[in-house]
């Protein structure tokens, strides 16, 4: 697949939206969210491949020097089943799960809280789960009204009726 297939592939657009929704309501100084598609991060680094990630505030997430090979070592845990992966990185707690919807693997979601110890990870588990639920949450609404505005577009009630009783 090349580079313009992929940037207009159902994916990448459904990964694109996903991305635009969380990073708009994301606080200033709260998590830096990163969205990997699900063939995890590119060679070459996250900024070589931006059709790959999207990070809610890229200057801060370089700045946290998370390696990409401990994004792909994230991305093997989770796609063995181990989710979500709770790891720290110097100063920085990582939490990473599957971004998916009924019928879609989006890829992963990877929330990074910096200054936060594992402890203080840990005692906040319940609701930083909570927010990797509401992320695939909007990521199958967001999914649901892309096939409701294709159907529509396209004309084809039957298809439509199919495609959401199926999800």
């Amino acid at each position: 697949m090349d580079n313009y297939e992929s940037l207009l592939s159902p994916a990448f657009v459904l990964n694109e939206q996903i991305a635009r929704q969380i990073f708009e309501v994301l606080p200033e100084q709260g998590p830096i969210v990163l969205i990997m598609d699900k063939f995890g991060p590119p060679s070459g680094g996250l900024n070589k491949a931006a059709f790959a990630a999207w990070t809610s505030d890229p200057e801060e997430f370089a700045r946290l020097n998370i390696g990409e090979s401990h994004l792909k070592e994230i991305c093997a845990k989770i796609d063995d089943g181990d989710e979500p992966v709770i790891t720290q990185v110097n100063d920085c707690s990582i939490i990473a799960a599957q971004l998916e919807t009924a019928s879609s693997n989006c890829g992963y979601i990877i929330i990074t809280l910096p200054q936060y110890s594992p402890e203080s990870t840990l005692s906040n588990i319940n609701l930083i789960e909570t927010l990797l639920h509401q992320f695939n949450l909007i990521a199958r609404l967001l999914e649901q009204n892309n096939l409701l505005y294709e159907a529509k577009r396209q004309n084809h009630p039957e298809r439509l009726q199919n495609r959401i009783s199926l999800n």
